[in-house]
């Protein structure tokens, strides 16, 4: 038992899939804050390309 508790506070494991989901998360505030903030550009954009094919 003891020698799982101190394989456990070893290992990093967990400690790099948290880093890498706190990543995931800001690239995902900062693409959504980006179309929120482009959003009707964006919209615009779409439109002219979708009538022009």
């Amino acid at each position: 038992m003891l020698n799982k508790m101190a394989r456990l506070v070893r290992e990093e494991e967990g400690q790099g899939m948290a880093e890498y989901g706190l990543i995931l998360a800001g690239v995902a505030v900062v693409a959504i804050v980006g179309f929120k903030a482009l959003g009707l550009e964006i919209d615009t954009l779409i439109d002219t390309v979708t009538s022009k094919l």
